[in-house]
């Protein structure tokens, strides 16, 4: 198989930024921060009446995995090669399907790491396609030329009619191999050929292709409309590529994007400048709200982010074997630090900006 190798987990290399606990501890260390530290919650109590509460569960997200191919430079996860037993096992895969079927709960969203590296992949996406929910997918597009044994995944996702989201930093090879490893930018390009080859994309077909969009470096996106039409124009242009939209979302400073802001000197810059983007139009309307988030490990979250720093919900049911809707209903949203990164600008989500 090949592996696009950027770097090394921090897990792998021990690192202290490895651990939950650890990243929230310099994320709320105001002395890093300097003038610009203002507690997020402070912050919202500002803006907004009341805590932030949660809506009707839209989108049930589970993180598959922290296995991938890739080890990109910026991932929240800290996926890559080497995370092979955070795997979602099919007894978990089996208790999120009987919530989804049970609950209604008409959005799925599979990431990871790479998704399609669990082998009970294709399993739960038919499962949840016969439960009468969407699945949405976060395809990294080289798990799709990684091996042969993914080569039916394009004709996979068509037959479900998957929603397909993939990465992709940006339309040359230069920033994108930069941030996610060599080669990256040759095989995404050959993925996308082959998804549009079978429809994806193409308008009328019904099949859905979005990117997304990350910075490479320590600043926000900029604005999702102008990004997603250079997109599509250099795309067709270069390879006669075509996508349906691209979501501009903000790297927060978690796990490797953390460890490259302080190994940068760019963390108190960064951080100054989200808290100065902040903008409290965004909160209605934050993914924390309409989600919920489930580990490989079967607990839950409000989001992926919080996920990745092991912020669980405020919840008396923290983990599948206990779900209960009612009370999960009954909570407030887990906030610090990093949400600074959601609510900067126009805002960000798995389905790019907000406001």
């Amino acid at each position: 198989m090949a592996i696009k190798q950027k770097g090394t987990t921090l897990k792998r290399q021990n690192s202290d930024l490895s651990q939950g606990f650890y990243q929230l501890n310099v994320l709320n260390d105001s002395e890093r921060h300097g003038e610009s530290f203002v507690r997020f919650q402070d912050q919202v109590a500002k803006t907004h009446s009341g805590a932030i509460r949660p809506t009707e569960v839209e989108i049930f997200q589970i993180n598959i995995g922290k296995l991938c191919n890739q080890t990109c430079a910026h991932c929240h996860v800290d996926a890559g090669p080497d995370r092979k037993e955070e795997n979602m096992s099919r007894e978990t895969l089996e208790k999120c399907l009987a919530i989804i079927k049970s609950q209604k709960i008409p959005q799925v969203d599979i990431t990871g790491g790479a998704p399609e590296m669990n082998p009970h992949f294709k399993w739960f996406v038919e499962e949840c396609v016969a439960s009468g929910a969407i699945v949405m997918n976060r395809c990294n597009l080289t798990i799709l030329m990684a091996h042969k044994k993914y080569d039916d995944l394009p004709e996979f996702f068509a037959k479900n009619k998957v929603h397909v989201i993939s990465s992709l930093p940006y339309f040359n090879k230069s920033r994108t191999d930069s941030q996610r490893g060599d080669g990256v930018f040759e095989d995404s390009i050959a993925a996308l050929k082959k998804l549009n080859a079978i429809g994806y994309g193409q308008e009328g077909s019904g099949l859905i292709l979005d990117l997304v969009f990350n910075p490479s470096g320590a600043f926000l996106p900029g604005d999702q409309m102008s990004l997603e039409a250079e997109f599509k124009r250099q795309l067709k242009r270069k390879y006669d590529i075509v996508f349906n939209s691209l979501f501009a979302i903000t790297n927060l400073p978690i796990s490797r994007f953390l460890d490259y802001l302080l190994e940068s000197k760019n963390y108190q810059s960064y951080m100054t400048e989200l808290v100065e983007a902040y903008n409290p139009a965004t909160l209605d309307g934050l993914m924390c709200r309409n989600t919920l988030s489930i580990s490989w490990d079967g607990y839950i979250y409000d989001c992926d982010f919080n996920q990745m720093l092991d912020l669980k919900v405020d919840s008396p049911v923290k983990h599948i074997d206990d779900f209960d809707m009612e009370k999960l209903k009954d909570r407030d949203i887990v906030l610090n630090q990093h949400c600074y990164g959601c609510t900067a600008g126009a805002g960000s989500s798995c389905g790019g900006e907000i406001a």
